[in-house]
């Protein structure tokens, strides 16, 4: 407590009017502030001093003209202007706020989630920045991707070494994400890096983004169609039949390419994935050829059998 409010509490304590919690704090910085125990003592001279004369009685015809002098002033006032009024109205309102703690309690938690839901909005529907692709280091050359990660807001973290391990973090849609992701489904020493790198180009083709092969056999479908015929990891191959999907009916290399691997993988799981793909265009023929040699050689039975009802159905079709 400071002078100023101690003098305030001194004030409150001659009327008899000092709250409980107060008293304390007023004992306290008195026992500290010879300035305002020196005032206090005052304050208590004085009110024994007025203790010693009785209180006089105003007259009564006194008070009576006191009154009617007041109502003709009041009456002389002139009207309120509407801002004075609207300032009259919002302290009262006020003061029942002060004495209804609930409701004042309510219109504060209405506000708040009213401004959380505003807030939220306007986030939700803000224009979203530009995608950038942030590098750690730009010069050198890459040696070896070591980590693939999918980070919120559709964008994509890759740890590549050059000299040092080095960061880029940006939109699957970005060249650089791209190349280095690319980099990533030929990494040869790490499983999870070319599983998380598939994963991503492979979902890429999902949603609709650009997919296509090069004419050189460069690009996305291109590494995923190399991923499949070669990668040694079933999972992996697996993920690349999810991205090739898409593309069975209309690419005649992606067909060739599942029916080759309906053929000769040696994961049954991934000749099944392959059948699934190819059962839409089991009525052409080079996948006709392959779904007859799997009905009659393959290892498993599921397979086989499988194989076989789609030649039959084929052939009542035709």
């Amino acid at each position: 407590m400071n002078c100023e409010s101690a003098r305030d509490s001194i004030q409150l304590a001659a009327a008899g009017e000092l709250p409980d919690e107060q008293a304390i704090g007023l004992e306290q910085h008195l026992m500290s502030c010879e300035e305002c125990m020196a005032e206090l003592s005052a304050m208590r001279e004085l009110d024994e001093l007025l203790a010693m004369h009785p209180m006089l009685e105003p007259d009564p015809n006194m008070l009576a003209q006191a009154r009617v002098r007041l109502d003709e002033a009041l009456d002389a006032i002139p009207q309120h202007g509407f801002f004075t009024r609207l300032r009259a109205d919002a302290a009262a309102w006020l003061g029942h706020l002060k004495g209804a703690p609930a409701l004042a309690t309510l219109l504060v938690g209405c506000g708040f989630l009213a401004g959380n839901f505003t807030y939220r909005y306007q986030v939700a529907n803000a224009p979203k920045p530009p995608s950038l692709v942030i590098l750690s280091n730009t010069g050198g050359g890459i040696s070896t991707i070591s980590d693939v990660q999918q980070l919120p807001n559709d964008t994509v973290k890759v740890s590549y070494n050059r000299i040092v391990p080095e960061v880029a973090e940006g939109s699957v849609d970005e060249p650089q994400i791209r190349r280095l992701l690319l980099a990533g489904m030929n990494s040869a020493d790490n499983n999870s890096v070319r599983a998380m790198s598939v994963e991503l180009m492979a979902n890429a083709c999902k949603s609709g983004h650009e997919c296509r092969s090069e004419a050189d056999g460069t690009g996305i479908r291109a590494a995923l169609l190399a991923s499949l015929r070669t990668d040694r990891n079933p999972l992996v191959r697996l993920k690349a039949l999810d991205g090739l999907q898409p593309y069975v009916s209309q690419d005649e290399r992606v067909r060739d390419t599942v029916a080759q691997v309906l053929l000769t993988d040696i994961s049954a799981q991934v000749r099944t994935k392959a059948f699934t793909m190819l059962r839409p265009v089991d009525s052409d023929t080079s996948v006709r050829q392959v779904l007859r040699t799997v009905s009659e050689r393959d290892d498993n039975p599921y397979i086989r059998t499988v194989s076989t009802e789609a030649l039959r159905g084929t052939d009542s079709i035709q």
